[in-house]
């Protein structure tokens, strides 16, 4: 796979837009050596006039004129241009010279200058023109006078002019390149040891990367390389924790249902094999609880990591667990019931939420003896609400409470299949939520009576519409009695044998 390369995209996007205004330099400095190119020769040509000038008399009235070597010295060069003059009176009279050069645009006046490029010969030519006042002869004054070169020197200096000017922009443009790389390179190092202190971790580091000394610019990435790390480590945790957590509670059941098996298989009487399925069958059940609540408990981690606010309604989530377990509390002969308004909204996520009270739940029907009695009771108002599970069943020793919400804990003398991860779950649903959990005497004496308390949800959250009753504990659901009754506002509906 290729890679882009960092260092290589800065320096085009530092020199790509570089290349336009080097263009643009090189054609005003081309510009500007032409300028100075025709300038020079300007020059020498009017002091080749103004020489030839000097040399114009009137002897008898009549004009006399001569090219001095000096006038056409000046041209003496290695760009081998010709040299043209014309020397005129005041009426056009040619004096000397070449009758057909290309006179000025206009009449110029004594003593005035002026410089024109022309045709001549079929070769461009640049020309100046000087007026030369002639004293004693009006009819003469002034004298025209006229020289004119081939642009073979002008072009051949603008060209060296051109080409010095370049390669001073060239060498310039050159260091400028590697000051730019080395620039590159230094403004790369912290980048350059930051990936050298990741590639050289052990395979396994979960380590956070070191943030120290490393450049404002980089600092982004570096949270977010040590969030990725936080969260990749919280993972591998939960991971490992669900692994071992498995094993350590599978591995007795296994080893029970192993020896149940083998007893079964040992004996030849067909009752004796019969309880040992019993037994295996609930062995199994039990495993699969095990199993079941640890899933459970990965997954209530896992959402408390990454848990969005939604707002739910906790009736509606009651109602539905209660119906999932009215079977069962008719099975155990338990009188299963609820006392709650139809809406009570918290802010949590129903499917986290449903956990929360079905291990609530559970947990009061597997310690309940039979003929107990479980209530349900939501308490909601502006402040909050308040989920209370309770029942008349052993309860739990004061000394006790504390611990139960500990992943596996079991106290000594229980008697029911739990596996110690019930009350763990609900507390760690309940921290992610906000909520608070707390364990007290039931109100009949004797029991035990769990007590969830969530804040007020966000007001502008929106508020999801009631459960419809039809779903709600219909006389239709197995161990569920038809009717309804209203007691202050709140709704009031039993489960009975």
């Amino acid at each position: 796979m290729r890679f882009t390369s960092l260092r290589r995209q800065l320096l085009g996007w530092l020199l790509v837009p570089l290349l336009p205004l080097a263009a643009l330099d090189a054609w005003f400095s081309y510009r500007s050596a032409t300028d100075t190119a025709t300038e020079i020769f300007d020059r020498m040509l009017l002091g080749s006039a103004c020489i030839i000038g000097e040399q114009v008399r009137v002897e008898d009235g009549v004009a006399q004129t001569y090219i001095p070597p000096a006038a056409l010295e000046l041209f003496e060069s290695v760009y081998r241009d010709r040299i043209y003059y014309r020397i005129a009176a005041a009426d056009g009279r040619l004096l000397l010279g070449y009758p057909e050069l290309p006179l000025p645009p206009g009449a110029l006046r004594a003593e005035e200058v002026s410089h024109f490029d022309a045709q001549f010969r079929a070769e461009p030519l640049r020309v100046v023109a000087f007026a030369q006042p002639v004293f004693g002869a009006p009819a003469l004054n002034p004298v025209l006078i006229e020289v004119g070169q081939t642009l073979n020197g002008p072009r051949q200096l603008a060209f060296a002019i051109w080409s010095r000017s370049v390669t001073k922009h060239l060498l310039l443009a050159l260091l400028l390149v590697g000051l730019l790389l080395l620039a590159l390179r230094r403004g790369l190092a912290p980048l350059l040891a930051l990936s050298e202190q990741v590639r050289g971790r052990t395979p396994g580091s979960l380590e956070p990367l070191a943030g120290a000394g490393v450049t404002a610019e980089l600092q982004p990435l570096v949270q977010s390389i040590n969030d990725y790390v936080r969260r990749l480590d919280e993972h591998m945790s939960a991971h490992s924790r669900f692994i071992a957590n498995a094993s350590h509670q599978l591995r007795t059941p296994l080893t029970v249902l192993n020896t149940q098996v083998a007893f079964g298989l040992r004996e030849p009487d067909a009752a004796d094999k019969d309880d040992a399925l019993r037994a295996i069958q609930q062995g199994v059940r039990h495993g699969v609880r095990v199993v079941n609540q640890l899933l459970a408990f990965s997954v209530v981690e896992a959402h408390r990591r990454h848990s969005a606010v939604q707002i739910t309604n906790l009736a509606d989530t009651v109602r539905e667990v209660l119906e999932a377990h009215a079977a069962f509390a008719q099975v155990r002969d338990i009188d299963l019931g609820c006392d709650m308004p139809p809406i009570a909204l918290v802010a949590g996520e129903a499917g986290m939420l449903g956990q929360l009270v079905s291990n609530l739940v559970d947990n009061a029907l597997r310690y309940t003896p039979t003929g107990g009695t479980v209530t349900a009771t939501i308490v909601h108002d502006r402040a909050g609400t308040t989920l209370v599970v309770e029942d008349n069943g052993p309860g739990i020793a004061v000394e006790e409470r504390e611990r139960v919400f500990e992943r596996f804990y079991r106290i000594h003398n229980e008697v029911s299949d739990g596996c110690g991860l019930g009350l763990a779950i609900v507390r760690e649903i309940a921290t992610a939520m906000q909520a608070k959990v707390c364990l007290y005497d039931a109100a009949a004496g004797h029991g035990l009576a769990v007590k969830v308390e969530f804040g007020a949800p966000p007001a502008q959250a929106p508020v999801p519409a009631p459960a419809d009753s039809a779903r709600s504990m219909s006389a239709g659901t197995a161990g569920i009695a038809p009717g309804s009754a209203r007691r202050g506002g709140y709704e009031f509906r039993r489960v009975r044998s």
